[in-house]
């Protein structure tokens, strides 16, 4: 999979031996909206069985122009409640992260063979935030920053769909005051412009032969990351639809869950900041 280029390169900086960081898991639902919300609700169950009372939750806006959030009040309802102290564990809830807006690419003409596998095969053309202009870019930020604030929800994370955020898009997640953001190996500070690399499974659902490869890459990926400091779980509601997958992300997650701290990506970013990486 190709990530845009990031901003951060001068100043990154990543875990040594010997950190203080307690090993943590995040687990991320991604694609969370008025379309998703009954699918979301089944994996919140589901993921709470198998040890994981805390998301992340991925929020669209107003997901493929299908439906405001912000024009929903069951699901603003719902998303206060799935947030609010004490919903999740101990007193804490999930957390509510800003995910695109439409979360959807429009084609463009002329677009050069590199730009298509990234913005068509690899992601659907779901790559919302991969080449917006800087103020392209902040007028979605200030649009998704307000639908969510409706519901009195202050996100500090956005996260790029398919995690395709270009460097334009990426200065105006900084100036919209956002404290971090991901890339599909790397968790970003966006108060400092230090990086974590933290690679995040992910599973490709929208074909057979996807599916399986994505059984046996995730499998080894599960295992390769097993001394990693963050273990980053990404799901998406169509998972749930196959049978194979939403079986092999709840094993991973059960064990992972045995073993880690399970937090959210902002209570993992205050962690990391206060062990002074």
């Amino acid at each position: 999979m190709q990530t845009a280029p990031s901003q951060v390169h001068a100043s990154k900086s990543s875990l040594g031996e010997g950190s203080a960081l307690v090993p943590s898991l995040v687990v991320s639902i991604h694609d969370v909206s008025t379309v998703t919300k009954t699918r979301v609700v089944a994996m919140i169950e589901d993921l709470k069985a198998a040890g994981v009372p805390v998301t992340s939750l991925l929020v669209i806006p107003d997901h493929h122009h299908k439906g405001r959030i912000d024009a929903d009040p069951e699901f603003g309802e719902w998303l206060r409640e799935a947030t609010r102290e004490g919903s999740g564990q101990g007193d804490q809830g999930h957390e509510a992260v800003l995910h695109g807006f439409y979360h959807l690419r429009p084609t463009k003409k002329g677009e050069g063979l590199a730009t298509q596998m990234i913005t068509r095969s690899y992601t659907a053309g779901e790559g919302e935030f991969y080449d917006l202009s800087r103020e392209e870019a902040s007028s979605l930020l200030l649009q998704g920053n307000a639908a969510l604030a409706a519901f009195g929800i202050t996100p500090t994370g956005f996260i790029a769909p398919a995690w395709l955020l270009g460097e334009q898009a990426e200065m105006a997640v900084r100036d919209e005051g956002f404290d971090y953001t991901t890339r599909i190996g790397e968790v970003i500070d966006c108060k400092n412009g230090c990086s974590f690399p933290a690679r995040s499974m992910v599973y490709s659902v929208r074909a057979p032969w996807r599916r399986g490869v994505s059984l046996l890459w995730n499998e080894a990926l599960f295992y390769a990351l097993n001394e990693s400091p963050l273990l980053r779980i990404g799901l998406h509601p169509p998972d749930w639809d196959h049978q194979s997958i939403r079986d092999h992300a709840l094993s991973c997650i059960r064990k992972a869950a045995a073993t880690r701290q399970v937090t959210t990506y902002a209570r993992w970013l205050d962690q990391w900041r206060v062990s002074g990486h």
